[in-house]
């Protein structure tokens, strides 16, 4: 099996209770919009939609390989989170 590269968005978003939630967007495509817009689309999943994601919040940050667990997921959503602090379980 060939190994993709897949693309790190470092986020820390400020949560509706002022905390910070550090995780990173993990995609095929080198994309910072669509790397927003997944992390707006998990923080809605997570009930945190009222969370402001722009360029300052989401950044790129490497190209790595994946896990095979984690690239079906990429593959499947187009994205995976990597929770990394304060994010919800």
């Amino acid at each position: 099996m060939i190994s993709m590269d897949f693309h790190v968005f470092d986020s820390y978003v400020k949560a509706k209770d002022g905390h910070t939630m550090h995780f990173d967007v993990i995609t095929d495509t080198n994309n910072l919009e669509k790397a927003i817009s997944y992390a707006k689309e998990w923080l809605k999943l997570v009930g945190e939609e009222s969370s402001t994601v722009t360029t300052n919040e989401c950044k790129f940050c490497h190209t790595q390989s994946v896990p095979e667990d984690m690239e079906i997921e990429i593959m499947t959503m187009g994205y995976s989170i990597s929770k990394m602090e304060g994010c919800p379980s």
